[in-house]
């Protein structure tokens, strides 16, 4: 009895000590099985993560590029811009300009009135100065002042009583008229047989001409003044 006893004890030992490594066999295979796939998520995961990486450097190298692009276009648009302000700044008189030219200058007669003469016709008037820039601006002067007051389109020159205004401001000679150009052919022009010098020397105006040439240069200031339209607009394309 005691026999069959331990022979059953034996086997139902070993029957429980099968079933215990059968489990815990198993249980070591699904956690294997269960961390192989979990290593497997994760180097997907991780590859995925790197791609992404990847692509949102490459967008941003590319942006950067659109970027710097855009900036650079944007400078030499104001650059090309601000040039173009400049030359119509300059064009329209408002910035100082130098170059080749003359300095012209004019001084009322010298000679003593005889009776019954007309004192008028020894001093300088506004037409005179008028013709002289007249003179200079058909001989190709591309910049004109008088006395220091640059000349521009709607500059004026006229008599004010006994004194001669421009651009509103009050001059008394000498006069001195600065212009940038062709001095020699701006000479010329003054100089001409019949012109506007040998009409003053007959009154006895003084009249001296100086020549800027040969990287000697002239400077005539920008105009100062303020400019205003009351009744002229400018016309839009297509209007």
């Amino acid at each position: 009895m005691n026999g069959r006893l331990g022979y059953f004890s034996i086997i139902l030992v070993s029957v429980v000590m099968g079933l215990m490594l059968a489990l815990q066999f198993k249980v070591t295979n699904t956690a294997d099985s269960s961390a192989t796939r979990q290593n497997e998520v994760l180097a997907l995961e991780l590859k995925q993560i790197r791609q992404d990486r990847d692509d949102l450097s490459y967008e941003n190298h590319d942006l950067r590029l659109k970027l710097d692009n855009a900036l650079r276009g944007q400078t030499s648009a104001n650059d090309a811009l601000l040039e173009e302000l400049t030359k119509a700044r300059a064009s329209a008189g408002l910035l100082p300009a130098k170059g080749p030219g003359v300095i012209v200058t004019l001084n009322d007669s010298l000679k003593t009135l005889q009776v019954g003469e007309d004192p008028n016709q020894y001093l300088i008037h506004d037409k005179d100065l008028l013709t002289v820039v007249n003179e200079l601006r058909g001989a190709g002067a591309e910049a004109i002042s008088i006395n220091g007051q640059r000349l521009m389109a709607n500059s004026e020159i006229r008599c004010a009583g006994t004194t001669i205004l421009v651009n509103v401001t009050k001059i008394a000679p000498p006069f001195v008229i600065t212009a940038v150009g062709d001095p020699d052919l701006m000479e010329s022009s003054l100089k001409i047989k019949g012109g506007i010098v040998e009409y003053l020397e007959i009154w006895g105006i003084q009249v001296k001409i100086d020549k800027f040439k040969d990287g000697k240069v002239v400077q005539v200031p920008g105009y100062n003044g303020t400019i205003s339209f009351k009744y002229a607009e400018p016309i839009k394309e297509g209007h």
